[in-house]
């Protein structure tokens, strides 16, 4: 990265962060039901960064169309199951989409994924929240590949079962509590500790419907999809997310 992009990097890591105080603090003034607007804007402060950092790279046509395929295919994984609650393996998708393409790619691919399935299922003030979660299934995994943790090319059985009990858990302990968070801000009348608990537990058997819909999906179809990606990636020399 060079010094001009690294200036830009800050400078909207800077005006993110001053743009989130200023939120908390008018609606600390407000009061009332202020917070729940003053929660849903911080979740999109909170993904700036990202998609700056996507676009600061300047990707490819190719790449472009590889990402909007994997949204495509993200949101066709939500929808395919829309007759089963809660089993949404869309998770899945987003995670092999940010082991193959890199972090920034991923967090796109989930952000966008969530985005646009919410045409079908419902956009509301929960939406940035479901982006924000879905992104951070891309984001994390990705950044689990760059640093080698998780193989970018090619996944032996010990790899599969290693990353769908990883994917599984990371649904069940941070992008469902994620999106649980939602539900504090907007079901609750006043938020206290009681409450918060009760919504956290309630959200436990849909979280775990979709670890178990995340785990079965990576399983099974996150190698075939990666290789797919990964020949890609080398036909066309890509240096995703500078990898």
């Amino acid at each position: 990265m060079s010094r001009i992009e690294r200036s830009k990097t800050a400078l909207i890591w800077a005006c993110t962060i001053v743009a989130a105080v200023l939120t908390v603090a008018a609606g600390a003034a407000l009061r009332g039901k202020s917070y729940i607007v003053v929660s849903v804007l911080l979740v999109i402060y909170a993904m700036v960064p990202f998609f700056a950092s996507f676009e600061q790279r300047r990707p490819q046509a190719r790449e472009l169309i590889t990402v909007a395929v994997m949204v495509a295919l993200a949101v066709a994984a939500r929808t395919a199951f829309i007759w089963l609650p809660h089993f949404k393996p869309m998770a899945a998708i987003v995670m092999v989409a940010g082991v193959a393409l890199g972090p920034s790619a991923g967090f796109v691919v989930g952000a966008f994924a969530a985005l646009a399935s919410s045409f079908i299922f419902g956009l509301g003030p929960w939406t940035p929240w479901q982006m924000l979660s879905f992104g951070m299934c891309g984001l994390v995994f990705g950044a689990l590949a760059k640093g080698g943790i998780i193989p970018c090319d090619e996944w032996s059985w010990k790899a599969r079962v290693a990353v769908a009990v990883g994917g599984g858990a990371f649904v069940l302990l941070v992008a469902g509590p994620i999106l649980d968070t939602s539900s504090v801000f907007l079901m609750l009348s006043s938020i206290t500790p009681e409450g918060v608990v009760a919504v956290y537990l309630a959200g436990v058997p849909v979280n775990a419907m979709q670890a178990v819909a995340t785990g079965l999906t990576l399983a099974l179809v996150g190698d075939p999809i990666l290789e797919r990606l990964s020949r890609l990636r080398k036909k066309f020399a890509w240096r995703m997310d500078a990898r």
